[in-house]
């Protein structure tokens, strides 16, 4: 008998497959596709030679991880690279806004909203680490840092476009948080979208917007080889749809989607947590484009080739009209599009004097339109003869992703809606929101997934506390 058995192998997956072989466990993940990784995936999906990250790319959460930093995973094969801005807010073509992770000289740049961005940020830039011990786990009560998680409270929990304009005064930062806060996937009106605004800013300037050299995929590849040093098993190519496909385990992982829970664990859920589990929210989805290009986008504004990650917003005005108009069935006539140029900085990606471009722009969920038109024609607006440079393209919708990756229900690449009622309840209101209620003789069932708190993201934190789980009722200490 296997010890623990992690269905999924993302990040959550296998962060819960290696506390628990830390531990001493006999541990095997299961995998249905062909590579592991998740979300961390990496293909040349256009041209050959040109490496493309599936979905995620930027990473300052692996950086900001309390549980992957501790990891070895740099003698293991991953290693990152940086650009000389984290980011850059597009709010017309000749007005970049440039975060720099110096926030002084940032600073510089805000004019009169310096001050005010000074005193929102540099406390908890200050205490980054001890910020992101009681932001990336389960609901924090009592917080280990009380007064410092008082203090991001007090913002975090605004909607992003109100306080926004309650305490900036020029366009160019209220559009910058607002182009953060946007990475939330709701409408900015929503209380809660600060938060994601806060942390991503927090993290900008205090780790870095990173990206891994080679491709998101070696992330997914040195928690792999890591765990396998530790006697870890990984099988790939095996889709389960039943408990009945498992080999026998005392402990069995969930790095799945809800409808995923559903379908293998079916009648063995207690009854009130499957019918928790079927009130589950999903949030807006994505459309994706991979560009290879002949050239490096050719930016009306030079300072735009400054950074990895350019946020073709606009204004605060024209993003909450974007991001709100998915949650209506539609997509605005300026959608807020997020731009990664991984190539201008990580040469691996693309072959001599060509690049790649990675683009998203939100949806509404289930969504089977290809709007990759719209995204080239946005970036074409910054970028004056992007069209032009495009060598292929490969193009998912919403519903292509969850074709390609069953986790992202309808598109949404967060796991579920990430909003008050299902920020710190997911996937449903229980003291321990990673063990299930179930009746399977000789197991038991936890949740490891981006579904539960602290929800999506590369931070590995989802399977690391459902570890910890196991542990606890394993009664092991290590």
């Amino acid at each position: 008998m296997i010890d623990a058995l992690i269905i999924g192998s993302g990040p959550n997956g296998l962060s819960a497959a290696i506390r628990l072989a830390e531990a001493g466990l006999s541990v095997l993940v299961i995998e249905g596709a062909k590579r592991p990784g998740g979300g961390t995936r990496s293909e040349e999906v256009t041209l050959p030679g040109f490496v493309h990250d599936i979905c995620s790319a930027i990473h300052p959460l692996a950086l900001a991880s309390p549980y992957l930093k501790s990891l070895p995973l740099s003698d293991f094969g991953l290693d990152w690279a940086y650009s000389d801005a984290p980011f850059i807010h597009a709010l017309t073509p000749d007005r970049p806004v440039v975060i720099q992770q110096d926030l002084e000289s940032t600073l510089s740049g805000f004019g009169k909203d310096g001050k005010t961005y000074r005193r929102l940020m540099q406390p908890l830039v200050r205490r980054w680490a001890d910020l992101m011990d009681d932001f990336l786990g389960p609901f924090p009560f009592p917080p280990k840092h009380p007064l410092l998680m008082a203090r991001f409270g007090l913002s975090a929990l605004q909607p992003a476009a109100g306080l926004a304009k309650r305490i900036f005064q020029t366009e160019e930062v209220r559009a910058a948080f607002g182009g953060l806060a946007a990475h939330s996937m709701m409408p900015l009106s929503w209380a809660s979208t600060s938060g994601f605004g806060l942390m991503l800013g927090v993290l900008a300037h205090a780790v870095g917007w990173p990206m891994a050299k080679g491709g998101s995929q070696h992330i997914a590849d040195a928690m792999v080889t890591y765990l396998q040093s530790m006697g870890g098993e990984l099988q790939v190519g095996a889709w389960v749809e039943s408990l009945a496909d498992l080999p026998k385990a005392r402990f069995i992982l969930f790095d799945t989607s809800i409808p995923a829970v559903l379908g293998i664990a079916g009648d063995s859920l207690a009854p009130s947590y499957a019918a928790a589990l079927n009130r589950y929210r999903y949030g807006t989805g994505v459309c994706k484009v991979d560009f290879a290009l002949s050239e490096s986008i050719p930016w009306k504004h030079p300072d735009y080739a400054r950074a990895a990650t350019v946020h073709l917003g606009g204004t605060l005005q024209e993003m909450e009209i974007s991001e709100q108009a998915p949650w209506e069935g539609t997509l605005s006539e300026k959608p807020y599009v997020l731009l990664v140029q991984q190539s201008q900085f990580d040469h691996s990606r693309a072959p001599a004097g060509k690049h790649t471009a990675w683009a998203y722009c939100h949806v509404p969920l289930y969504s089977e339109t290809d709007y990759s038109g719209c995204i080239e024609n946005r970036i074409e607006s910054f970028a004056p003869g992007f069209k032009d440079t495009i060598l292929a393209k490969s193009v998912r919708t919403a519903v292509d992703y969850q074709n390609y990756n069953p986790n992202y229900v309808g598109g949404d690449i967060n796991g579920g809606v990430q909003n008050l009622r299902q920020l710190y309840t997911r996937p449903a209101a229980r003291w321990n929101p990673y063990r299930i209620p179930a009746n399977v003789p000789g197991a038991s069932l936890y949740l490891c997934s981006s579904a539960t708190p602290p929800g999506g993201g590369v931070h590995g934190m989802c399977g690391y506390y459902a570890a910890e789980a196991v542990l606890k009722d394993a009664k092991i200490r290590k």
